[in-house]
């Protein structure tokens, strides 16, 4: 079973009984527009990826009797964690641009 904890350092602490109160994003409006604009059409990229991936686990699932390839799940797992950062970002939760603006936690 996978452990719930696994992404705590990477998404927000939902724990807290109170609504987080969003602070006044510091970025320049425009220039964030644009770069939200440019990170969901990287987002939809993503998508295909992980469709990708999934279609490719499939097929390692079903050739090597049901061992999955850990290098395929590794970078899903990256791509996941990738994706949720972006959704973060364009949603303005987070002021921290995913990759390539930042570190690939």
């Amino acid at each position: 079973m996978a452990d719930p904890h696994e992404f705590d350092h990477v998404m927000p602490n939902m724990s807290s009984s109170t609504p987080k109160r969003l602070e006044e994003v510091q970025e320049n409006i425009g220039a964030r527009i644009l770069f939200s604009v440019l990170i969901w059409m990287m987002m939809s990229f993503a998508s295909t990826i992980i469709g990708f991936l999934a279609v490719l686990q499939a097929i390692v699932l079903l050739t090597t009797g049901k061992k999955p390839n850990a290098r395929i799940a590794g970078f899903g797992t990256d791509v996941g964690i990738w994706f949720a950062k972006a959704t973060r970002y364009i949603t303005a939760d987070s002021e921290e641009k995913p990759w390539p603006w930042s570190e690939l936690d």
